[in-house]
């Protein structure tokens, strides 16, 4: 494999599985949904070693530290050789409070009330 200083942030993005199409990832990075370094990329930013990566895919957001370069997609194995995963815990976990206010609602009740939709907005937005 031939070593590269730099690679477009779109392919990087896709060839490390964070999107599963290179037009999922461009969008993302014109919606402003990336950041390296703490500004805001277009999808032609060149990624260097040591960069990290901000992406937003609600209600989380990720953090990526770069740590080799890479143009071609990879096996899903092999994409923690790129990076590293440094996202916060306390992100992680909304995902799993989003999840659970979903789930205890009984199948087959039908939809929820106004009451217990404000119930609803107030456990989730408590973060």
């Amino acid at each position: 494999m031939e070593e590269k200083d730099k690679v477009r942030l779109d392919k990087w993005l896709w060839s490390v599985r964070i999107y599963k199409t290179r037009s999922q990832a461009t969008e993302a990075c014109r919606k402003g949904r990336i950041m390296i370094n703490g500004t805001e990329a277009k999808p032609s930013r060149e990624v260097r070693r040591g960069d990290t990566i901000l992406i937003r895919k609600l209600p989380v957001i990720y953090t990526f530290q770069v740590k080799e370069l890479v143009e071609n997609r990879l096996p899903a194995k092999r994409i923690h050789e790129f990076y590293d995963d440094i996202t916060a815990p306390e992100e992680l976990e909304k995902l799993k409070l989003k999840d659970t206010a979903f789930f205890k609602r009984d199948r087959g009740t039908g939809r929820p009330t106004k009451k217990e939709r404000r119930l609803l907005s107030e456990i989730i937005n408590q973060e």
